[in-house]
């Protein structure tokens, strides 16, 4: 049935088809004019609105979300936006942007680490173009979505862009911002290595529906792509290393990275050469629960046991020691690393610990150009017959263990006394020594846990007194075993795997529970006592393993690698990220300490050589000289972190003062023979320098037939202790600031070098 409509509705043509349901109606037709166009544009604005507040109270929540992401890309007349084709400028669908985004960033921060920071470089642009298109074409939602989501990324490396970008609401801003502008009218320069492109265009091309076509479009419309002809940069790249000691830039081409006129311009490798991962380096928080038992027995310590005149209480020593801290920001959090709850045992040990701080002798800082008179008691062993591999004392100074290249483990009592037997047939056997049996290769590394000299009396009535002995030992070999062996029954009780090879060297965590391993598979692992498995897989160094420490709050591990590598890396424990590399040696790293301030890490090598790092800044204090060639095998701090000593394979125990620059060198000639080389017992520029003595034979191979071997000595040499003819193995700091150390007597070795 058709009719004629209105003369001039909607100005189309006189013949209109009208629907039997409009001829019956009797609602009047309202001519065309201004009010009924702004009615149905209000209609149509409002439209969504009135199908998104339906949905809501309804309670179709789920239907709701899906309406609203769908409605983004429509605009006002219901079309897709970005779809006009009277618009000069092509875009991509809006929700592609921020998918793009996040599919190239995930693919980038699960790649390898050495790629992850050049490849970066491609995100930020990626991110400042698709937010312009967005708001150019309208899609406002998304560039709040795409600008919300991502900005934690940039905020550090693009504060002041960020803050620009923030103002460009609408399309009408696009022209006018000088941010906006400055991007839309200049190419971003993205300076990337020649590998790196052919593996970004790779993905962009195999990718191509997620990411790709977004990517490689912005990148063909706004950015400028260099290849460099140079390996990919990273914090802890040689280039950024070597750059970064020397205070240079990176090449031309990078510092051309971004737009013309920005003030961060060449940002990534600017960024790149100053990015340092933030460390905490203070104390580790006590157990609240500890706390809370221990103050009132140091309390009750102090009334039985007042301090004698010029010494503190012990609960106000305890409070120096352990501060409380509202915000510890300097400071890992206690919740970071889970350990076993505080027993009866750990209590009585905080307790005599907090006693020793307070009553060991204090090595004050050098005054009047006197250094502090540090004592050093040696543990000679004889008729070892060249077996012994390794060594370490317990830490209340009762034990003595060495691993052997015979693969056994030999435990001896210091003072000679018995030693100490939970089994039965054994109650009545009265022996100083035990032998571990286990191992089928050579023992790299023994390392007793922790102890200390137990108190007088017992503080818990009824209950039998808290033993506060060493009551295990760590050892690990070549055959690429660690054993825990317990000191009470005598046997092994448990083999940790998962090195693959020979494990070089291992350390217990400063507050137990933990250890860390390294291995001639190029890894560091960490363990956990009660747990056969690795808990951490560090992986980073280019050789094997020489050595390992931990940090004193127990939140990091430090390992040095030998070869062609000789670098330091500090790895987070928490994360599993290498947050620092001290590069400096250029020979075999043999031994590694971490101060008790946590501020100062102590190196050395087999060329005689003691480098000082700065752990926060990353750098290096200085170099101490004085040990001839042959092998540095042990240091350690005292317990103010101003003095050092070290054991070396020149016969000598040498004290180093921490806190004075190594400015200048003393020279001594080395002669043929047994002679000793003395410089200057007195004083020696206002310092003293005790004597230093420096034995002939390179007992590590090949300087001990060179004559007159010239051996310098830095002034920061406090003094040094000659042995007979005994390799220095392990030097150890106690809790009272003594120093002890242990050797093997090789009169062979001298005889055989003259």
């Amino acid at each position: 049935m058709a009719s004629t409509g209105p003369p001039g509705a909607g100005g189309a043509s006189n013949n209109t088809f009208v629907p039997p349901q409009a001829q019956q109606s009797t609602t009047p037709v309202v001519p065309p004019g201004p009010t009924a166009t702004s009615t149905t544009t209000a209609t149509n604005q409002n439209l969504n609105q009135i199908v998104t507040d339906y949905l809501l109270k309804k309670g179709y929540r789920r239907t709701e979300e899906t309406f609203r992401q769908e409605v983004k890309d429509i605009d006002e007349s219901g079309k897709p936006r970005g779809s006009n084709e009277s618009s000069n400028s092509k875009f991509l669908p809006a929700g592609k942007y921020l998918s793009a985004f996040k599919h190239l960033a995930r693919w980038i921060d699960n790649g390898i680490d050495l790629y992850k920071f050049e490849l970066s470089k491609v995100l930020w642009p990626l991110f400042v173009y698709s937010y312009l298109r967005l708001v150019s074409q309208g899609s406002y939602a998304h560039a709040e979505d795409l600008i919300e989501q991502t900005r934690s990324r940039f905020e550090k490396m693009y504060p002041d862009e960020l803050k620009g970008l923030a103002t460009v609401t609408l399309s009408l801003h696009v022209k006018e911002s000088p941010v906006a502008k400055a991007y839309l009218e200049n190419q971003y320069i993205i300076p990337i290595s020649k590998s790196l492109t052919g593996h970004l265009f790779h993905f962009l091309e195999r990718d191509l529906d997620q990411c790709g076509a977004v990517v490689l479009d912005i990148i063909q419309a706004n950015c400028r792509l260099d290849s460099v002809d140079r390996g990919p940069i990273e914090p802890f790249s040689f280039d950024a290393i070597y750059r970064r000691a020397r205070q240079l830039d990176f090449t031309e081409i990078e510092i051309e990275e971004g737009i013309p006129g920005m003030t961060n311009r060449g940002g990534l490798a600017r960024n790149t050469l100053d990015s340092m991962p933030g460390v905490k380096l203070g104390t580790l928080p006590m157990e609240s629960d500890l706390r809370g038992d221990l103050v009132p027995e140091l309390e009750e310590e102090d009334r039985l046991h007042p301090p004698k005149e010029g010494f503190r209480s012990l609960v106000d020593e305890f409070n120096a020691m352990h501060p409380i801290k509202k915000e510890a920001g300097d400071s890992p959090q206690r919740s970071d690393i889970p350990y076993p709850p505080s027993r009866a045992r750990d209590v009585v040990m905080e307790m005599q610990k907090v006693r020793e701080n307070r009553d060991r002798f204090r090595i004050e800082g050098r005054t009047g150009g006197v250094g502090p008179g540090v004592s050093v008691c040696i543990h000679t062993f004889h008729n070892h017959l060249g077996s012994i591999s390794c060594m370490d004392f317990s830490k209340d100074q009762e034990l003595v263990a060495v691993g052997t290249t015979e693969s056994y483990i030999r435990v001896w009592s210091l003072d000679g006394k018995a030693l100490k037997s939970r089994l039965p047939p054994e109650k009545d056997r009265k022996v100083n020594n035990r032998k571990l049996i286990g191992h089928s290769a050579p023992v790299y590394t023994v390392a007793f846990s922790d102890a200390i000299a137990n108190l007088d009396r017992n503080i818990y009535d009824g209950d039998p007194q808290p033993e506060t002995d060493t009551k295990l030992l760590l050892s690990c070999s070549a055959d690429g075993q660690v054993r825990l062996w317990s000191l009470e029954v005598w046997s092994c009780l448990c083999i940790y795997k998962g090195h693959d090879g020979p494990v070089g060297s291992l350390a217990w965590s400063p507050h137990g529970h933990y250890f860390v391993t390294g291995g001639w598979d190029k890894t560091v692992r960490v363990w956990s006592q009660d747990h056969a498995s690795a808990q951490r897989l560090l992986v980073g160094h280019d050789t094997a393993i020489s050595v390992v420490a931990w940090h004193p709050n127990g939140a990091y591990v430090f390992s040095a690698s030998d070869e062609t590598d000789k670098s330091i890396r500090m790895w987070s424990v928490v994360s599993g990220d290498c947050v620092r590399i001290f590069n400096g040696h250029t020979e075999y790293i043999s031994a590694l300490e971490c101060a008790p301030s946590g501020k100062i890490l102590a190196s050395a090598d087999i060329g005689g050589n003691i480098i000082l790092w700065d752990i926060e800044k990353g750098s290096r204090i200085k170099r101490c000289r004085g040990h001839g060639r042959g092998g540095i095998w042990s240091l350690g701090f005292s317990v103010e972190s101003s003095v050092l000593v070290s054991g070396g394979q020149d016969n000598t125990v040498r004290v180093w003062d921490v806190d004075m620059p190594s400015d200048g060198n003393r020279h001594a000639n080395q002669q043929d023979g047994d002679s000793t080389i003395v410089a200057a017992g007195g004083q020696a520029d206002g310092k003293q320098t005790g004597q230093a003595t420096q034995p002939s034979s390179g007992a590590g191979g090949s300087t001990g037939k060179r004559k007159g071997k010239e051996v310098m000595i830095t002034p920061d040499q406090i003094s040094a202790f000659p042995t007979k003819k005994t390799p220095v193995m392990k030097v150890q700091f106690t809790r009272m600031n003594l120093v002890i150390a242990g050797g093997c007597y090789q009169p062979e070795t001298q005889d055989a070098n003259r």
